[in-house]
């Protein structure tokens, strides 16, 4: 065995010295970050565990939607907008596992009529014009401005977010439209000349014969829709591994709020749905704010046009998720989040570009 000489010995002793400090100096800085991400001031938090049920104010009375805050950052909050119309927040309960991890905060809403808020059952309140308000008012509960504010909108949630910004785009940081095209009716054509013909032409008939008759609840519309459509374009996974975040958000979905609003149909808005006709394709230009557009190879949404729409605005950014289907969270994730968090913090360190 080889003697080392006193001098050396401490050499040794002082590099070694020196690495420790240095790592124990980084994990400190690490768990400094940690601890600013999860500290939160306002009592009621704490109280909570972040769950907030923020009151709005409406033409019919007051009621008040649930939001729940995840971590602290004083530049990145993302208020996330589920789909539906009627879906829940639970859609979205992957983003536990990575934006946490890259210190950027976000708060999970369900929108009025969803499941963890107040579910009336005036109809008059399901409009694009009382939906945008209700966003407004949770933005001003939660105090986000354009200094922090960034707005995530997901299928139906992504109509809603283009129209908030069409309206409100002063308070926005970035905007993310995920999964959601800017025409009702271009999706419709989508749904029908794309997606429909992917299936099976006898499946496919079936269940258009089912839709012709209006026998919605009939169980075999949604077994040939689970099956052939929803495994293949909503979530691309054996209907018995999703996940029970995803089973949730499904058994949880408010139909009245649904139907009236999307229609009964899964290709497409058609029938007295409210949102047939909806159309702002024209008016994306006028959208500012740095916007990330995601689409996906597999989606309801035509992915061409979706890269087509991050053109269109001001100064926007296309996502694509080449394994993705309509939750590419769950389905492509390999994908997805990188992109949404390199979006997030390239206009947090004012590095955003095209």
């Amino acid at each position: 065995m080889k003697i080392l000489s006193l001098p050396k010995l401490l050499v040794l002793l002082i590099l070694c010295s020196t690495t420790v400090f240095s790592q124990n100096k980084s994990d400190s800085k690490l768990d400094s970050k940690t601890s600013d991400y999860l500290t939160y001031i306002d009592p009621e938090i704490k109280f909570t565990g972040g769950i907030k049920m923020i009151p709005i104010t409406t033409d019919q009375g007051t009621f008040n939607v649930y939001t729940k805050q995840v971590g602290n950052n004083p530049t990145m909050k993302v208020l996330l907008l589920h789909g539906g119309p009627g879906g829940t927040h639970e859609f979205f309960e992957s983003f536990d596992g990575f934006l946490p991890a890259e210190g950027i905060e976000y708060f999970y809403y369900d929108q009025l009529g969803s499941y963890y808020s107040d579910q009336p059952s005036d109809k008059s309140l399901w409009t694009n014009e009382r939906f945008v308000d209700g966003v407004e008012q949770v933005r001003k509960a939660l105090g986000l401005n354009e200094d922090n504010f960034y707005l995530f909108g997901q299928s139906w949630g992504g109509i809603l977010a283009m129209e908030y910004a069409l309206k409100y785009q002063d308070h926005l940081k970035g905007l993310i439209i995920s999964n959601m095209m800017a025409s009702a009716p271009e999706y419709n054509k989508y749904a029908e000349d794309v997606i429909g013909p992917q299936m099976d032409p006898k499946v496919l008939a079936e269940v258009k014969e089912l839709e012709a008759k209006g026998d919605f609840e009939n169980p075999r519309y949604m077994e040939l829709l689970l099956k052939h459509h929803y495994t293949e374009h909503l979530l691309r996974m054996p209907v018995e591994k999703w996940p029970n975040s995803i089973n949730r958000a499904f058994d949880h979905l408010n139909p009245e709020v649904y139907v009236y609003m999307q229609g009964p149909s899964e290709f497409g808005i058609a029938g007295d749905a409210t949102l047939k006709d909806w159309d702002v394709s024209k008016r994306l230009k006028e959208i500012k704010v740095p916007t990330l557009v995601i689409g996906a190879k597999y989606d309801t949404m035509d992915p061409e046009y979706m890269k087509w729409m991050s053109t269109e605005v001001q100064n926007g950014r296309y996502l694509y998720c080449p394994n993705g289907s309509h939750l590419s969270q769950y389905d492509d994730q390999e994908h997805f989040f990188p992109g949404l968090i390199k979006f997030i913090k390239d206009i947090d360190s004012a590095n955003f570009s095209e």
